[in-house]
């Protein structure tokens, strides 16, 4: 069973190329669902959080307020650096227990990851997608989509490896910046090939 990373961009439309392979039946494990589920209420990662931050980063029903900690994170790059060192190792236990190939027909699994190569995630993988777009695109569709400013997302942009550089560690670039049909071919295209390099 191959692990095939998927990465890009925030607002680069992986969700979008995910579903397309959805539809091919290949099975996905989300490193932001798992992120989310590592920081649900009663986690021991959410405990620590809250003891870190303080009590105000908890909304009223005891969820972390996702909204209030990205706006710290990403003006306060120490902060950063703290919650990435206690989630990070987190996610990537759990990442490995989802990927583990007990039903999967096919013989490949995405690990789609927006921070596949900013964290050791990549070390998971044997072949490497990166969904791609011009840096404006990202940002016109992460303003629209998620309505913060357009400052913010720069700084999301800017705290992701740089486009260049992470198309440079693609095994392949989908080209998302292109008619739906075209990049529905593209997946298809990748996931033929993969079927038989992987088989």
């Amino acid at each position: 069973m191959a692990i095939v990373g998927l990465t890009g961009g925030i607002g680069s439309g992986k969700s979008t190329v995910v579903r397309m392979f959805g539809d091919l039946g290949v099975h996905w494990v989300d490193a932001d669902d798992v992120a989310r589920e590592v920081v649900e209420p009663g986690t021991p990662a959410l405990k620590a959080i809250a003891e870190h931050f303080g009590a105000d980063i908890l909304d009223a029903v005891g969820a972390l307020d996702r909204a209030r900690l990205r706006t710290i994170v990403f003006e306060t790059p120490e902060e950063r650096k703290w919650l990435e060192a206690l989630l990070h190792p987190i996610i990537r236990e759990e990442l490995i227990r989802q990927l583990k190939p007990e039903h999967y027909s096919l013989p490949y699994v995405l690990l789609v990851s927006p921070l596949l190569f900013e964290t050791d995630q990549h070390q998971l993988v044997d072949y490497a997608l990166v969904v791609d777009v011009p840096v404006e695109v990202q940002i016109e569709r992460t303003v629209a989509r998620d309505a913060n400013s357009r400052d913010q997302v720069e700084r999301i942009i800017a705290a992701q490896m740089p486009r260049d550089q992470r198309c440079a560690k693609a095994d392949a670039i989908i080209d998302n910046n292109r008619p739906h049909v075209d990049v529905e071919r593209q997946v298809h295209e990748l996931h033929n090939k993969m079927l038989v390099d992987f088989a």
